[in-house]
């Protein structure tokens, strides 16, 4: 039971690393990003390859999470040219092309095969031992990001950031140039992406193309949606609430008779999307988010 708990911890907290990202990118300035699992993929993947060539892992996650950050930067170009619907495209877009470059590249990424194998953070203490070790470093980690963010909101930057986000027009007729804030926020939430892609990877110690569709950044939304965008207690508090949707409906088969194991993902898919639905009809900013007025 411990190990149960301490493995969806620490799932729980790769998703409140990218909600905390993506919320950077959304909450603040209204980047709308549906490519997180690309930067995901990104960190995952880079990690994990080095770190079977033999390379520290104290290398191995700061090359995730720079590279993802990287990554990120043509797609921020993109986004001072495009907005709402159209950046939401073109990132979706980035990540099913990332995906498929993955199952097509075997000779870097093993294709479909996936990478099996990848060390574990804190292999060396044992099974046991070490994922409550990763789970410490993951909320030592989280609450220096979450804290860093708070920080961020609350400083002139972070004004400046939500002016963007509510409008950009307004702020370029006072003349602020919202170009290069854009593309480094836009990169910053990248980064946060690959480096929980990192804690992914070391977790799971296998990786493939299949376990970084769409869907995953769709949780992401949806524990963003949840708690309450544009607030770091909503970002954490969806990440918490998706777990718990995520992980309670699996004992839903206990009280509907007769649901076999592949219906019963589609019967998670409707709980998770009925909670959605009426946390946005109820609670329009989110269960931890600021109260409308």
């Amino acid at each position: 039971m411990i190990a149960y708990l301490t493995a969806i911890g620490i799932v729980a907290l790769i998703y409140a690393l990218l909600a905390l990202g993506l919320n950077l990118q959304f909450g603040l300035t209204r980047l709308v990003n549906f490519g997180v699992v690309a930067f995901f993929a990104i960190g995952a993947y880079t990690s994990a390859l080095l770190a079977l060539k033999g390379v520290p892992l104290l290398v191995t996650f700061s090359a995730a999470t720079l590279l993802a950050g990287l990554s990120a930067l043509p797609i921020g170009l993109l986004s001072l040219r495009l907005r709402d619907d159209y950046l939401a495209i073109v990132t979706l877009g980035f990540s099913e092309s990332l995906r498929i470059t993955i199952q097509q590249e075997e000779w870097l990424t093993k294709g479909v095969q996936g990478v099996p194998g990848i060390p574990k953070l804190f292999g060396s203490l044992g099974p046991g031992v070490s994922d409550s070790a990763q789970l410490l470093l993951l909320m030592a980690i989280t609450a220096l990001v979450a804290w860093g963010t708070v920080r961020l909101t609350r400083s002139p930057l972070g004004r400046l950031l939500r002016a963007i986000g509510d409008d950009e027009p307004a702020l370029m007729a006072l003349g602020k140039d919202p170009t290069w804030f854009k593309v480094q926020i836009f990169m910053l939430g990248a980064a946060l992406a690959g480096l929980s892609g990192a804690f992914y990877a070391h977790f799971i110690t296998y990786i493939s193309p299949e376990q970084f569709v769409p869907l995953v950044t769709f949780y992401v939304w949806m524990g963003l949606i949840m708690g309450g965008a544009g607030s770091v207690r909503g970002a954490l508090g969806g990440a918490v609430l998706l777990m718990v949707f995520l992980e309670g409906s699996r004992f839903i088969k206990d009280w509907i008779p007769g649901v076999s194991e592949v219906q019963m993902a589609s019967v998670r898919l409707a709980a998770v999307g009925l909670a959605l639905i009426l946390v946005t009809l109820y609670k329009p900013n989110g269960m931890f988010g600021r109260s409308a007025s």
